[in-house]
Order: C-alpha cells, then structure tokens, then sequence
C-alpha cells in the first residue's frame, strides 16, 4: 500500500510498532496500550485495537468512522491521542535503549542504573540519568580529572576533613600540572561543581523553583529602539514565567530572533544556593566551604544556563502547541465553512490601476470566461465596465457574483450593487487570503496553463465561496492567514497538525470521485498524491466512475488503500445507489438484508424514512458490526451523503463605512469573524483592516478560550473602542 500523505507513520515508525508484537528479550514490558489506556481515560483492549489498526496502515478518519465496535465508539480526537501518545512511547523506548547502550560501551553500567534507565517515566529522566555518562567536550572537571583531582574531590566532598591545604599538598604534581595547592583545590571544585550539576535531585528542585518563580524578562537591545518599536511594550518588560500566555512569549522570542530584544528567565539567586546547599553541605567546616563554593561555581556557570535553556524550551513548546492548536481550530472552521454550492458565479478580482479580473465559473467551477473591466480610477470606465458585467450576466445566467475582499473590494462591491439587474442576485465579499499564493503555485499553472496569475486568482475567490475546502485543499494552510505567530513555531508539528486537520475535514465531508480535484483527493484516506493521480487518469481514460469497485483498477490501489478510502467517496448517479453515500462497501450486504426483509429494492430504502423505521437494529447485528455501526448505516440511509457544513449565509457590511477614517468611536457596526487567537477575536468591519476584539472584551463573564464565544466566519454585531490611524489598529467590543 501506498504511504499516504496523511499518514503520520514513517515507515522507521510503523517497523518499530510491528515490532512490538513480536517476542523481545527485553527487560522492559513495551506493551505500552495499558499506559497509554490509563492516562487517556480509554479502555486497554480500545487501545490495543487502535495500535494494532494503525500499524495495519488504518488512518485516523477509517479508524473513528467504519471501526467503532473495536474502538468503543472513540472519536478522531481520541485516535489522535493514542497515536501522538504512542509515538512519544517508542520514541522514549529508543532513547533509553541508545542510553543503556552507550554507558555500556564504556563499562560503566550497572544493574541498578540500567533498572533506572528503564523505569524512567519521561524523557528528561532519562537525559539526567545519562547526564554524568554522556560524552562532553573537554571541560575543566575532565582536565582536572586528567590531573588525578578526582579522589581529592571525592574527599572534600564527603566534608569530613578541616585540613584541606595539608590534603591538598598530596596532589600537587608539576608532572600532571598542579603546581601548587590552589591549582589543586581549584580542580577539586571543578569537579565538584560538575557532580552538583549532574546531580538528579539538585536539578528537579532547581527546575522546580523555575516553575514556580521564575520571572521572563526582556529589554531592548541598544540601538535598536526604532527599528524594534513593534515591540516596545517589551522594551522593559517581566512577568512570572508561568503565567505568560502563549502569545506573548512567541513574541518575546520572535523579537529576541530578531535581534530587537534580549530575553531572560532569571530566578532568586540565594533562594537557588540555598536550596542546593542544603542538598549538598553536610558539616560547616573549611571543607564545607570549597563544596558552597564550588556550589555557587556550578549554579552559575553550569546549572543556571542549562536549566533555563530547559525552561525556555520547556514554555516555548507550550506556546507552539497552543498556537498550532488554535491555528488548527481555525483552519478547521474555515475548511468546513458552509459552502454556497453548484451555482454559476461571476468573480471578480478587483483592483484600481490594473482593472478588475473578471471570470466566469459554471456550476462545477470550470472556467468559462474572463476579460477585464476598470470601473475605478484612473480610468473610470463605470459605463463600459456596467455593460459587460451585465452581458455576462444575462449570456451565462449568472446566480451569484463573487467579489475579493482586498483593494478596492469594497469600492467593487458598490459598483455591482448599483447596476440595475433584470433578476434577483446575490452578491458576496470573498475573504482573498491565499489567493495570490495559488495563483503563482504550480497547481495552478497545471489547472490554468494558458492564464496569467490574476484569472487563476479570480478563479480561486469564485470557487472557494462555492466550495471552500475544495478550493483551499490546493493552498499552504500556513498561507490561508488563519494563525497566530505561525511561522515563529516548530514547523514540523505545525506541519502534521495541519495535515492532520486538513484530512479530518476532508473526509468528514467526503469527496465526489468524478469531480474532485487531485489535492482534494490526495487528504482522503489511505490515498495520497500518487493514487490521488493515478484515479484522476483513470477518470479520464474511462469517462468517469460508475462504480466504487472500479477503483480496484486503478493501477497501485490495492485492497487495504481501497478498505480505507471507499467510504469516503461518492459517486452520484452511479450504478449502485450506496456508493453515493457514506456506507462503507464491506457493509452493503447488511442493506441487502434490510432491503431483502422489507420486501424492498435497495434504491427504496434511501432516505425513506418510513421504511428506515420499520427497521430493528439489532437484526443485522453481526460478529464484525455491531449495533453502533447498524445505527451509522440507518442514519446515512436515512439523509445520504448529509453535509456536516452548515447552510450557506450572504453578509453585508455597512455601506457607510469604507476606510478606518471613517470610524468613531461608539460605533455599531456588523463584523464577520477572520480570525481567532489566543487573546482575542479578528473582525473584518469592511475598511481593509480588521478590528480585535480582546478576550476581555467577548463576553459579560469570564472566559478562558475564545472558541467559547466565537467561531470563524461568524456573523457578529460589534462597538468601537478605540481607533488608532496611526498604527492602524482598530479595537472593538462584543458588549454592546
């Protein structure tokens, strides 16, 4: 089967797993389904199922779809988890066997530290176990230890010794390098320093008073205050570590990349030493003191750095997964926003100087037509541009005109309301975001050859209002404008989650296999680019699919890429009325029976709801579905093919308001949701510029998440707050 593009498993990955369910002679039990059960909240046997389907080559959307019975009903959110849960599993299982392997080599373990290594719950266990083993450049304990220091160290350490001077003299050895009594306690606390920073105990406490009181802190660089004015907020600026949210600590560390601002986590110095020193010091004599100094070196020079690059890490991949959540939360939203469906549209990208790009779709989105118009300045032709738009309207029977919401959108869109129709349209704002990426992309000069980048835009903002995740499939997630600090977070996470999101909402929809485009059907399950191909030649050497079971011949699409696709694609007005609907095929023999019981065709059953409730679920229970897959497949029959999408809303802005100078403060005014963050709500008011509305500012009560309140591409009714030309920032209130 082919490795899909939704497929989170590197082929490294899905051979380790296969792995695990074959006899090991390992000292560990990696049989990780109870853990990953416990931790999740999930039953042991669900998880082993779900294990054993992923390393069969089940995608998430099969899984939580046509498996229920085996997963005990776990939704996608779920599969997820066990999933990410999974790999971080086996990940910790190869780094404590690459760990055991090394100290190994050098002969230093031991029984009970290889019993450590394995009973180590994270990651960071592991690391510090290792820590004292781990191959290091040459640093000063390493030279003193090279000049024989070691048991000197060891004997100051243990502080039962007054007379360090008179032990030291024994150590002295031009030979090795220790020329006198100071080089000699000098080395011994080198070591000493390192032995405190490698220290288990030493290091939880210290990361643990990093917690809980640490402080972030920035100021800016000097010469820099101009060009880092973005971030003057932050030019003297601290707050307590844990309690920074998300984006502000990617903006911190966006600024501190950019060489604006320098960035600091910083603890209570003595509050540390002392917490060490009462790990460490043992009696309070002259030994006593070499081992505090030596426990102020090692807090400074080697702990302190270390622990707060691990805090910082620690808080950075906490904000990146908030981010890349919320990012994946919107694009979600905006994927599965209510399509306006098969109509023919005119869209138009507007623009002043260079004209409006005009096209015309047909109702499955082909090109029909385009030509340029230039009702604006400098050239003014509102005449000419009026008596083309309506010649098209009327040649093509034109239902809705679309119409990009970037410069001069709203200048465009007055002109199309004053033209004098002979029929009832619609005319709607289309968010551009992304359009002039697809334009120039590749996939676009294969769809357009012979069109220059400005139709290929046009033609974007006409199909993404008749079918928005059809259109966006196409375009980077990253370039849609949906994130919060996208590009500041760790790619290759981001990457996935996007993918990962992308997928669910395409085979929640499901796709028609005889329209659909390449991309889209590259996110259906168990596809992938190169079967997504190969089913569009297919289409097209054969005119089109009657059947599902034709997909058994398209070249590479065997049986398991067949079990976990065919649900999620549909054939209308095919030669078997089930394929145009989410029942899988391995269940079509169970509709056979219902039909058959009813004295009924197959075709009868199909959103007769009459007959449906005539039938009893539990009669066509079988040993491999069971009764939540038999109410799944009454339910498809019941509404075929059933949008998840919501009905399709026109919106207007208020036609008094073009630009932000034409805000004042107070003003009421209708808003749609762009964008969702952390912090707060983007609501575009029709001026070019969308207006925030601040988390504070989205209710009457609490909330942590925005998400509570709002959704994107949502119709809201907001005030003005504040109006800042200048910086051209609006802000806005939902308590009206």
């Amino acid at each position: 089967m082919e490795i899909e593009k939704q497929a989170l498993f590197s082929k490294e990955f899905r051979i380790f797993v296969a792995s695990i369910f074959e006899p090991m002679e390992k000292t560990i039990d990696i049989n990780f389904a109870p853990q990953i059960a416990q931790e999740l909240n999930l039953a042991a046997h669900h998880v082993a199922n779900v294990v054993r389907l992923l390393d069969e080559g089940a995608t998430i959307p099969f899984i939580a779809r046509y498996r229920k019975e085996m997963t005990g009903t776990m939704n996608e959110e779920n599969v997820a988890a066990v999933q990410k849960r999974l790999e971080q599993l086996i990940e910790l299982q190869k780094r404590k066997e690459s760990v055991i392997a090394s100290i190994r080599e050098q002969e230093k373990l031991t029984p009970e530290l290889e019993q450590k290594i394995l009973n180590a719950k994270t990651l960071q266990e592991v690391e510090d176990l290792y820590l004292p083993y781990k191959p290091k450049r040459r640093t000063r304990a390493a030279i003193a230890r090279e000049k024989g220091l070691e048991p000197l160290a060891a004997q100051i350490m243990a502080q039962n010794v007054d007379f360090v001077d008179r032990l030291a003299a024994r150590y002295v050895n031009a030979g090795k390098g220790v020329n006198d009594v100071e080089e000699a306690l000098q080395g011994a606390k080198d070591i000493m320093a390192e032995w405190v920073s490698e220290n288990i105990n030493g290091r939880n406490r210290i990361r643990k008073i990093f917690h809980m009181q640490g402080d972030i802190s920035s100021a800016v660089i000097k010469g820099k205050e101009d060009e880092g004015k973005t971030y003057q907020q932050y030019f003297d600026f601290r707050e307590p570590i844990s309690q920074a949210p998300s984006h502000r600590l990617l903006a911190l560390f966006r600024a501190e990349e950019e060489g604006m601002l320098k960035v600091k986590i910083k603890v209570d110095d003595d509050f540390v030493l002392g917490s060490l020193e009462s790990i460490f010091l043992k009696n309070d004599n002259a030994s006593s003191e070499l081992v505090r100094e030596a426990i102020a070196d090692s807090w400074k020079r080697l702990l302190e750095p270390s622990i707060e690059t691990e805090i910082r890490n620690y808080y950075k991949e906490k904000a990146d997964e908030t981010a890349i959540r919320v990012f994946a939360e919107n694009l979600k939203q905006l994927l599965l926003a209510a399509p306006m469906g098969q109509k023919r549209v005119l869209a138009i990208d507007p623009g002043f100087r260079t004209g409006c790009k005009v096209v015309v779709l047909s109702e499955t989105g082909a090109l029909l037509h385009n030509e340029t118009i230039y009702p604006h300045p400098p050239k003014s032709d509102t005449v000419g541009a009026t008596r083309k738009i309506k010649s098209l309207v009327d040649a093509y029977r034109i239902k809705v005109i679309a119409i990009g919401n970037g410069t001069a959108g709203r200048e465009t869109e007055d002109f199309i309301r004053s033209i004098k129709f002979d029929r009832d349209l619609m005319a709607v704002m289309v968010s551009e975001s992304g359009a002039s990426v697809y334009s120039a992309s590749k996939i676009a000069r294969d769809e357009f050859p012979d069109y220059d980048i400005t139709v290929r835009g046009a033609v974007s903002i006409g199909r993404r209002l008749m079918d928005p995740l059809a259109e966006l499939v196409k375009i980077d997630p990253k370039s849609i404008g949906v994130g919060q600090y996208q590009h500041d977070v760790d790619q290759k996470k981001l990457g996935e989650s996007l993918d990962q999101t992308v997928v669910s909402c395409v085979n929640a929809v499901g796709v028609e296999l005889n329209t659909a485009s390449q991309q889209l059907l590259s996110y259906v399950s168990g596809v992938g680019p190169t079967l997504a191909s190969n089913i569009i030649t297919y289409r097209e050497e054969h005119g089109g699919f009657k059947s599902r079971k034709q997909l058994h011949e398209v070249p590479r699409l065997g049986d398991k890429a067949f079990e976990q696709c065919a649900g999620f694609l549909r054939i209308h007005n095919g030669d078997n009325p089930l394929d145009q609907s989410a029942v899988h095929p391995e269940s079509y023999h169970i509709v056979e029976k219902m039909a058959k019981k009813l004295n009924v065709k197959v075709r009868d059953l199909i959103g007769n709801k009459e007959l449906i409730a005539k039938i009893n679920p539990k009669d066509f229970v079988e040993e491999q579905f069971g009764l939540e897959t038999i109410n799944d497949i009454l339910a498809e029959l019941d509404k075929p093919s059933r949008d998840p999408r919501k009905t399709f809303e026109a919106f207007e802005f208020d036609k008094n308001i073009r630009t932000i100078n034409d805000l004042r403060v107070g003003m009421t005014l209708n808003g749609i949701v762009t964008n969702i963050t952390a912090f707060g709500a983007f609501v575009d008011i029709g001026v070019h510029q969308d207006g925030l509305v601040h988390i504070s500012q989205m209710a009457d009560h609490y909330i942590k998440d925005p998400n509570e309140v709002v959704h994107l591409n949502q119709k809201v009714r907001v005030k003005v707050l504040e109006v800042d030309v200048n910086r051209n920032r609006i802000s806005l209130t939902m308590k009206l």
